[in-house]
């Protein structure tokens, strides 16, 4: 864990209530995708926890949805800096992804698998992307996904873009097959996904409300095969078959 001043270079809106934010500092601290930070914001006791989008040696692409007080006044920066906790979380293991995997997002557990999604190509991999959202103008980061190379498929509960349903119903749709799987979004999806996948060797990063992100608290934890564990600490991303529903 690192804890580093960023200064803001772009904040702006990408979708109904998400934001892109480019940062510049030390990335140094990030070592795999999936991975997320805390971010420290003034008036606010608690640090805001979000998924890696995408970094290199000195830029940082967070995306987040303004779902409270503290990410609607962080949407509101548009200069200035940061302090961040970088690091934290263990991410995914892409040696698990194997050749053709299928990377599932449904909406703010979009952003870690682009992150994913571009390391696995330059790993030489050929990933397919399934992402869901409520409807058209939820969308994001469609074309960005495309660009990668990625065939990619959008769902959306209303089928105002892409197939109608959510991200199970697009899977059976492409009727494929893949070496494994990643997913990131709410709890019920990724019941769904690993419920939709069994045969499969999965990988799911939860979406949790932290406190100190980095495992002492206690307060996000998962009921697993081997015991409770810490969604910041051992997490947030456990294989498929560990988790216990």
């Amino acid at each position: 864990m690192n804890q580093v001043i960023f200064d803001i270079i772009t904040n702006e809106k990408i979708a109904k209530d998400v934001y892109k934010l480019v940062l510049y500092g030390d990335t140094s601290g990030i070592t795999a995708p999936g991975q997320f930070v805390n971010i420290a914001l003034d008036g606010f006791f608690l640090r805001r926890p979000l998924s890696v989008c995408d970094w290199d040696l000195s830029l940082l692409t967070l995306i987040y949805k303004t779902v409270g007080d503290g990410t609607k006044a962080l949407s509101e920066m548009k200069r200035g800096s940061l302090d961040i906790l970088t690091g934290l979380g263990n991410g995914f293991d892409t040696e698990l992804c194997g050749a053709n995997p299928l990377l599932i997002g449904g909406g703010a557990g979009v952003p870690p698998m682009y992150g994913l999604c571009k390391r696995l190509r330059e790993m030489g991999a050929a990933p397919t992307v399934v992402i869901g959202f409520n409807g058209a103008e939820d969308v994001f980061y469609y074309e960005e996904f495309e660009k990668l190379g990625a065939l990619t498929a959008v769902g959306t509960a209303d089928g105002s873009f892409g197939i109608r349903g959510f991200v199970t119903d697009v899977i059976r749709a492409l009727d494929l097959s893949y070496s494994g799987y990643c997913a990131c979004g709410p709890e019920p999806m990724l019941k769904a996904v690993a419920e939709e996948l069994p045969h499969i060797k999965g990988q799911l990063s939860f979406e949790e409300r932290m406190a100190c992100g980095f495992g002492v608290c206690m307060g996000c934890s998962c009921k697993t095969k081997y015991g409770s564990k810490r969604i910041c600490k051992d997490g947030p991303v456990l294989k498929s078959d560990e988790v216990v529903w």
